[in-house]
């Protein structure tokens, strides 16, 4: 059974920062990417995959801001001390799935075994990661909740089904893929912000009566 989350374990300041960033950094970075390609990339009919790809114009700009996501899922994960071992490892694996992803860029035409197992794995995970951070002692922070992390997973997965429909009639991939990605990448903040609070009016231990002092300090 879940234990309560410590009270006092809160999220530090800069694990709001990194997972502030896991969205602002991958929405920014296709944006950019966007603007350089010539006119005849489309982002609501292409993937974000050929902007970091060979076939990609200034494709650095994409695979840094892919480099940067991953880490920040890292760095995050290695910071929600709160969350049960599941969750973290789930942004764990988010995070070194989009740095593989970077690393294994798509060929001038197709694609790889490699970049497709990392956008698999990495878009699976990120999609079921709600359900993994769930707990029934949330300790106040309802985004731990069971209800709320079933419900948000399911429009996650509901988001990835939609992408996998657009990819697999070449219809408004790049769209979907946008939506699903930037939407995903928002919760670890949610989840960061929810943690911080809930440490933050956490009612304070008892100190036993036979305490000494330096238990007390």
């Amino acid at each position: 059974m879940d234990g309560p989350i410590p009270p006092d374990r809160p999220i530090a300041r800069w694990v709001l920062i990194s997972a502030a960033l896991c969205s602002i950094v991958l929405t920014t970075g296709w944006l950019i990417a966007d603007a350089v390609q010539p006119a005849t990339y489309s982002p609501i009919h292409q993937t974000i995959s050929i902007l970091a790809g060979h076939a990609g114009a200034h494709r650095w700009i994409a695979t840094t801001a892919l480099l940067l996501v991953g880490a920040c899922y890292l760095a995050t994960a290695a910071g929600m001390t709160a969350l049960r071992l599941p969750g973290r490892i789930g942004l764990a694996v988010a995070g070194t799935a989009a740095i593989g992803v970077a690393m294994c860029p798509e060929p001038v035409v197709g694609t790889t075994t490699q970049h497709m197992a990392f956008t698999t794995v990495g878009a699976a995970t990120i999609a079921i990661w709600p359900a993994l951070t769930a707990r029934r002692d949330h300790g106040g922070c309802a985004v731990l909740s069971v209800p709320v992390a079933a419900t948000v997973t399911v429009a996650f997965l509901a988001l990835l089904a939609w992408l996998f429909i657009e990819a697999q009639t070449d219809g408004r991939v790049g769209l979907a893929e946008r939506i699903d990605s930037s939407v995903q990448a928002c919760w670890p903040f949610v989840v960061a912000v929810g943690l911080r609070r809930s440490a933050r009016t956490a009612p304070a231990r008892p100190v036993p009566e036979d305490a000494s002092p330096a238990e007390v300090g």
